[in-house]
This record gives structure tokens, sequence and C-alpha cells, in this order.
């Protein structure tokens, strides 16, 4: 029994459908403990390997998680609830550094592009035409060239995370392990329980993930490495020159891990970009349109091996088919007539997170971005600070989101700061903070 909800069942699958329901409904919530199995088992009158084969499911799907002694609970993000939660609007008097949007004002309109997709459309795209619009995929084709990758066919996904899921499918199995960048992407965290797949962290600095450490987790049997090229979400880290190097070099030793480059910062930094592609059998690298074009377009293009690529297009077509050809033609309008000024747009991030690394310094803060627009800052009671900062008028967002193993930390998303902001909120982290933590996050 847990609080009004009681787990039904006889069977294994049985009993793993009454949690989901529960979770889906919000009657079992992110972080509820569940019963421990011998307990669960006597009140449903079964074995207990039943409940551990149930549990054994649960967690294979990305619905609960296991701490040891701890027992089972609830995942901060279940794969089987039917959506997040929509966050009210923060508290009035309250800033909202917690989102990880861009900035509004940054985004070109939409309209205009969709206006000009429609206009070009000579007649309907009826089933049978081509899943990549022409004009986008030649446009991506050009950047990815001009950028060092190596030549690849072309696919369009419904955002970043789409194409990473359906490369990550195309090649691996339930219970493989993935080598993941510890801070990361919390969707990403999220995305490798929910397909039964086993998270290796990786530690990174601010040059990306460390060398040594994505050898280790490749020893430990990872067949898939995920390394964000620029903008890493959540500690700004760009991979530069000299880090590609060192991590080409390790990928030369491991031919036959599956690399996935994710490059969604690609328009708003103005880094270059080093890949690692091809130095793997198989490989992608996947560019977003979110951050750039605004994340209400959905729209990503992927460039990989052949094998990669094909796999992806054909699953695509056996599912949505193809992404909406005015989406892809809006794409390739404000691509094609420079509707980002992207010097300037990484300019206005640079300066926002530049003003407030140096703020927090000046202060004895240690902190990370460089590159994007979010700021990483370690702190020793994630907890605490999340709330300390509230009560002073600043939501940021708690790092457990985006972490496996690495130390405590939270995420300010800088897209809302203006000059004036930048000392009160130095002030207020350095008051919640209390102390300076160590530059590394491993």
């Amino acid at each position: 029994m847990l609080g009004e909800y009681r787990i039904s069942g006889r069977r294994a699958t049985e009993i793993a459908a009454s949690v989901e329901r529960a979770v889906g409904a919000g009657a079992l919530p992110p972080g509820h403990p569940l019963p421990p199995m011998r307990d669960l088992a006597r009140e449903l009158g079964v074995n207990a390997n039943t409940v551990a084969a149930a549990y054994r499911a649960l967690r294979d799907r990305g619905v609960i998680e296991t701490a040891g002694r701890r027992g089972s609970r609830v995942r901060p993000r279940p794969a089987s609830a039917p959506r997040d939660p929509v966050p009210g609007p923060a508290p009035e008097g309250v800033w909202d550094l917690s989102t990880g949007n861009p900035d509004p004002r940054l985004l070109p309109p939409l309209g205009p592009a969709l206006a000009a997709a429609a206009g070009r459309a000579e007649r309907p795209v009826l089933y049978g035409a081509p899943d990549v619009e022409p004009g986008l995929g030649a446009l991506a084709a050009a950047a990815f060239t001009a950028d060092g990758v190596p030549a690849g066919p072309v696919a369009v996904t419904s955002g970043a995370l789409d194409a990473i899921e359906r490369v990550l499918t195309a090649h691996l199995r339930p219970g493989d392990a993935i080598a993941v960048e510890d801070p990361g992407w919390g969707s990403l965290l999220d995305l490798v329980p929910a397909l039964a797949l086993r998270a290796v962290p990786v530690a990174l600095d601010d040059d990306g993930p460390l060398p040594d450490r994505v050898e280790d987790a490749l020893r430990q049997g990872a067949r898939a490495l995920v390394v964000t090229a620029r903008a890493q979400n959540p500690t700004g880290a760009a991979v530069g020159a000299r880090r590609a190097r060192e991590l080409r070099a390790v990928l030369d030793r491991w031919p036959e891990v599956l690399l996935i480059e994710d490059d969604h910062g690609h328009g708003i930094v103005d880094l270059p970009a080093h890949p690692l592609a091809g130095r793997t059998r198989h490989w992608a690298l996947v560019r977003s349109a979110a951050k750039a074009y605004g994340p209400d377009l959905r729209l990503a293009v992927l460039t990989g091996d052949t094998l990669t690529v094909d796999r992806v297009r054909g699953r695509q077509r056996l599912g949505p088919g193809w992404v909406s050809h005015l989406l892809q033609g809006a794409a390739a309008h404000l691509w094609r007539t420079g509707a980002v000024d992207v010097p300037a747009v990484a300019a206005s991030y640079t300066a926002r997170r530049t003003a407030l690394l140096g703020a927090l310094a000046e202060r004895g803060i240690a902190a990370h971005g460089r590159s994007g627009m979010n700021v990483w800052v370690p702190v020793p009671d994630e907890t605490g600070a999340v709330a300390r900062l509230l009560r002073a008028g600043w939501a940021v967002a708690p790092g457990a989101r985006f972490r496996l193993a690495s130390p405590p930390g939270v995420r300010l998303t800088v897209s809302p700061l203006g000059p004036a902001d930048v000392g009160p909120l130095a002030d207020a982290l350095a008051a919640a903070v209390r102390r300076a933590p160590a530059r590394r996050y491993d």
C-alpha cells in the first residue's frame, strides 16, 4: 500500500502495469519509494521472484530506479508519464533562470519563413515524396563539409533528441552500455534508461569529455559514446582543437564504438567546430534548429556513415514517414537568408556569461560557461542553494536533473539576464553557495 494507491496484480506484467498506471496518473509521483520486493510479494500473495521480475521490467522501461539498500523509487522523470508536468510561472518577483530556453528576442520570426516555404511549393507534398527537402539537405551537407565533417547522407528528424534516439536504436540493444557526459543533458540521461540502455558516466571539463575517462568507459564495455560539440548542457563546455585530437586518438583504438556528436550550439556559438566524426565505423553528427531558430521548429539535421543514416531513414519511414516539408522549407529559408546573425547572437550570450562568470569570480565562486546560454555552478548543497536562491528572488535548475555520479551543482540560463541583473545575482549566488568548490566536475 502506497498512500492512497494499492499496487495490484498476480503476474509480473500485471504488477508492472499497475505501477505504470499509477505513475502516469500521478498517484506515484517522481521520487516516491516502492515497497521492498518481499513486502509487496507478501501483500499480493505472490512469489518474490514475480515482484523482482516486475521491478526489473519497470527499470528497463525507465519508470523506476534502484539505489541499492535504499530500495526502488519512481524516477525523477519516469518514461511512462504521459507528459512532463507543465511548470507554473515563477513566483511574482522571481527571475526564472531555470528553463534552458534561448532569448526570444534573438529568435527570428517564423511567419515569413513558413509563408515562403508554402509559397515555394508548386504542388502539395504527397506520399512517396523524398523525406529530405532538397534545399535543406543541400544547405546541411554544405555546412557539414565546411566544418570538416566526412561526407555522408543527410536525414531530417524532429529535433536532436529524436535523432539521437533513432541512431541509438539503429545499433544498440536493451542492456547495452552507453558513455554519456556527467554532468550532461538531462533529457538524454532520461532517454537512456527508457531505451533499456545503461549509462556509463564520463567526467568533463571546460574542453569537453576527459579522454582518460572516455577510455575507461569504453573499457567498461560502453558500445556508444555521446559527445556535445559546443554549448554543452549544463556546463557550457566546448570541444577544442587539442581535446578533439586527444579524443580522436582514443576513438582510433575503439573503431567499433558508435559515436554520436550533438552540435545543438550550431548557429548560436562562434567557437569553431572540431568534429570527431569518421574515426569509428558507425557515427552520426546532429545539428538542431532549436537554439538558433526556436524550439517549436522541432527540426534537426544529421549526417553519418551510410548504414547508420539509412537505418534512421528507413525506420522513420515506418513511423512518422518524414518531417513536414513546410518545416524543412522554413528552416531552409531561415538558413539561406541569414535570418540569424550568428556572430551577434553568440556575442550576446557570451557577454552575459562572461559578465556573470566574472562577477562570481570576484566573489570567490568557481563556475563554468565556456559557450552557449548556460552557466554551471558547483555547490556543496544543491537543495539548500536552490531554496536560498529562490528566497532571494532567483529560480535556478537543480543539478540533480543533469548528474549521474558528479558532485552537486546548479544550472543558470543567462538568456533573461540584463547588465543590471548580474551583480545582484552574483551576490545571491555567493550567499547561497557559501564556499568555492573545486574546478573539475569529477
